[in-house]
């Protein structure tokens, strides 16, 4: 790892605001874990919850280079958030802002006091630095995937097999404590790559130049991967000097969140070249991708399976399926993480999960929909991603999440919460409120009979301001199915 932070620094790999402070960063920051194993005997847990790019990659560096377990976290997760933080980690360091909650400061201000803290982490003695990294909080508890760099490592270097690169250059506008946008760090520092980190926000208002550095002049010199989620992708699209921005670079991954088909098609009219993966934050990112050839030429799907990873469809009685069967998806990667901390004695090999998919006669990946999101409505099976994309391709609705509410006749009934669309120009737009939202429903019900069946067509429309998404467009059905239930 020294070799490639020498290499990182000297040739000026990290391009960000502040980019300059990170070497004094880490120095300093070496020094406090220098400071703790001199008083305490063992490597500190560390907590990083830092927003700004350069001190969160100083922090990374840092505990990675000195194998302390770290944990990243999100600065914007509230009260009950950071109490299941604390709860399941009982940190000795923080490095970053302070959270929210006032239990944690409590606990922060008093753990040097309690014996409960000056314990050793539970996971296993390792060569390799643990990273934890979160998932699960946008649908209940958080939990931590506990990695280690030669995980992660597994992740860049199948990446870098995949695409036929030797040095990958990333434009990362996704947060660093997701998995998303640490694997981007991680390419750049592992391959000898340029990175440049750049807040999404500041990206819609000014993406020719940012400092001193003009990002037209260095993506035309140089070949740059940019990460995506698809909510972000539309807001670019939809001011076409930004779309013309995206189409220059080499490849846009897009992941974090299904994209339907009406995003897809306008990704193909601004030639963008975009590449849909599929991946998770238990494998390090993706493993499967559609090279972004693929893609223009019209193909579906989230194309093959990158080498370090393989990928069978199961059964229900964990039978492998064949050729275009659709059932669970079973992973095994090298860059599978270990399990989830605490770790227990025995770490994961393979992971299956509640995807439904199945593999082409290609080898390329087809999500069907989540097994626990499918909808059993008077018998009939309904996937929420097949009825959403529909709806999203009539135009009339800015967003929308298809859901099953439970029902004493139907057992579930397809419910769809949705935000209209408010550049839509039909009749109904001069109606009242109450009038308007029913011919909105009825002209939207008419247009689905063309194209779903008539079990799959919502019986229940909740119309909102916005649906609750995290950073990564992922809905946060807990919150929806409150919202529902509410109406």
């Amino acid at each position: 790892m020294e070799g490639n932070f020498k290499y990182f620094v000297d040739n000026d790999c990290l391009i960000c605001e502040d980019s300059h402070l990170l070497v004094e960063l880490v120095e300093k920051l070496d020094f406090d874990i220098f400071q703790f194993k001199q008083q305490h005997s063992y490597l500190p847990k560390i907590i990083l919850n830092e927003r700004q790019p350069v001190r969160f990659l100083a922090g990374f560096i840092a505990a990675c280079k000195a194998n302390c377990p770290v944990f990243l976290c999100n600065p914007d997760w509230g009260k009950q958030e950071w109490l299941q933080v604390f709860d399941l980690v009982k940190p000795d360091i923080i490095w970053g802002i302070k959270p929210k909650a006032v239990e944690a400061s409590y606990f922060l201000e008093n753990s040097h006091n309690t014996d409960i803290y000056n314990a050793p982490c539970p996971i296993p003695n390792a060569q390799s630095p643990y990273i934890m990294i979160p998932t699960g909080g946008s649908s209940g508890r958080i939990k931590f995937a506990v990695h280690t760099w030669d995980t992660l490592t597994a992740s860049v270097l199948g990446f870098k097999e995949y695409f036929q690169v030797d040095q990958i250059n990333s434009f990362c506008v996704l947060p660093l404590y997701h998995v998303s946008g640490l694997m981007q760090f991680m390419r750049c520092f592992i391959t000898g790559g340029k990175l440049i980190v750049l807040p999404f926000k500041s990206l819609e208002s000014k993406p020719v130049s940012y400092s001193k550095n003009n990002f037209n002049q260095l993506i035309s010199s140089s070949e740059y991967f940019i990460s995506l989620v698809p909510t972000q992708l539309e807001r670019l699209l939809q001011k076409s000097d930004l779309a013309e921005w995206l189409s220059k670079f080499q490849t846009v991954l897009l992941g974090g969140a299904p994209a339907w088909n009406e995003l897809l098609q306008k990704a193909r009219f601004h030639c963008i070249r975009l590449a849909p993966t599929y991946g998770m934050t238990e494998t390090a990112s993706q493993i499967a991708t559609m090279k972004s050839d693929d893609f223009i030429q019209g193909k579906v799907g989230c194309g093959k399976i990158l080498p370090h990873a393989k990928i069978t469809i199961c059964g229900k009685k964990g039978e492998e399926l064949k050729v275009n069967q659709i059932g669970n998806i079973n992973i095994q990667a090298k860059s599978l993480a270990l399990g989830y901390y605490p770790l227990s004695s025995k770490t994961q090999t393979c992971l299956q999960i509640d995807d439904l998919a199945f593999l082409n006669e290609q080898g390329y990946l087809n999500i069907v929909g989540r097994n626990s999101d499918k909808i059993i409505t008077g018998g009939e099976n309904v996937y929420p991603t097949e009825v959403e994309a529909v709806i999203r391709a009539t135009g009339m609705v800015a967003d929308v999440c298809v859901i099953g509410l439970a029902d004493k006749y139907w057992g579930e009934v397809v419910t769809a919460i949705y935000v209209v669309n408010s550049g839509i120009n039909h009749p109904a737009v001069k109606m009242p409120a109450l009038q308007q939202d029913k011919n909105e429903r009825i002209l939207i019900q008419t247009l689905l009979k063309e194209k779903l069946s008539n079990y799959k067509i919502p019986k229940v429309w909740i119309p909102v301001d916005s649906l609750p998404r995290n950073s990564q467009g992922k809905i946060n059905r807990q919150k929806l199915y409150e919202i529902a239930v509410s109406k």
